[in-house]
């Protein structure tokens, strides 16, 4: 596939996820919330998770934001429920490492959606917005 295609692919991937998020809403049964925001951009997060016996069992988010902090947040839940608190921070360091253009090892995991972000490298002003969702998790996965 030419990098024209795939750059259009990953755009389709980036759109779909911000006009039809995944995991979307607030779980309301005590679970850990998160709220952070991006003071140069305005984009904000609320995301809620719950973490049963080191697995995070479910997470939704809420917020408002450009296309790829939403699409990013829509991303990072479907790639972290259902792992285990190791899992997710060790996709949390990967997609740190692409997002910024550094060589990344996918070490075994199947990054689905997630590498759909990576053209975003080229654009260091939008790396914070990519990275709201993910910084928002690892601070409730570290408390």
């Amino acid at each position: 596939m030419s990098f024209n295609n795939l750059d259009t692919l990953y755009r389709q991937v980036i759109m779909d996820h911000y006009k039809k998020p995944r995991n979307k809403g607030i779980l309301e049964d005590g679970s850990l919330t998160i709220d952070m925001n991006n003071p140069t951009c305005g984009d904000r997060i609320r995301l809620t998770m719950k973490v049963e016996e080191d697995k995070v069992v479910d997470v939704k988010f809420e917020g408002e934001g450009c296309s790829i902090s939403m699409s990013s947040a829509s991303m990072m839940t479907e790639a972290i429920k259902g792992k285990d608190i190791k899992t997710a921070m060790k996709l949390s360091h990967i997609f740190s490492e692409m997002i910024q253009g550094k060589e990344y090892d996918e070490e075994d995991l199947d990054l689905g959606d997630i590498e759909a972000l990576q053209g975003v490298a080229k654009f260091p002003a939008r790396i914070k917005c990519a990275t709201l969702a993910w910084k928002a998790m690892e601070k409730g996965l570290q408390e």
